[in-house]
């Protein structure tokens, strides 16, 4: 059971990269994305709550196993921010760079509720913080898309 979790919760060994891990999720989130079959908007969100709650699961038993708190290598966070990001627009390469550009800064500064959130005990302070980056990440690209 502990290699499932590890494999989950390192998006399948991509959180052992040795320089940005979380930067590589997200990327790899948005290979996933630009392959993933045309999905309805309703099943992309049933996707993203699995997966948050899966991610909220595994990153707690990953702390428990590697007792650490929040450790880089933890990255389902990302990937499931960065999913948040993307969900539900077109594939187009603008459109991903964009999704890329605003998660992984938005992530990267953790302002306002993103900090608080990551004081959140086990998997919710893992997870949160990276699902309000991606969704100010969304909103924002969503309101840039709107005025070009």
């Amino acid at each position: 059971m502990n290699f499932i979790i590890k494999s989950i919760a390192t998006v399948f060994g991509i959180g052992y990269f040795p320089l940005a891990p979380g930067t590589i999720s997200s990327l790899f989130c948005l290979v996933f994305f630009w392959f993933a079959p045309e999905f309805p908007v309703h099943l992309w969100v049933i996707v993203i709550v699995v997966l948050f709650f899966l991610g909220v699961w595994v990153s707690t038993e990953a702390e428990k196993i590697w007792n650490l708190s929040d450790p880089s290598f933890i990255v389902i966070d990302e990937f499931v921010g960065q999913l948040i990001t993307i969900f539900a627009f077109q594939k187009k390469i603008s459109v991903v760079v964009g999704a890329f550009i605003l998660f992984r800064f938005f992530d990267v500064i953790k302002c306002g509720p993103m900090r608080y959130s990551e004081k959140l005990r086990n998997g919710w302070g893992v997870m949160m913080d990276d699902v309000i980056a991606g969704m100010i990440g969304h909103v924002i690209l969503r309101c840039i898309l709107f005025l070009v």
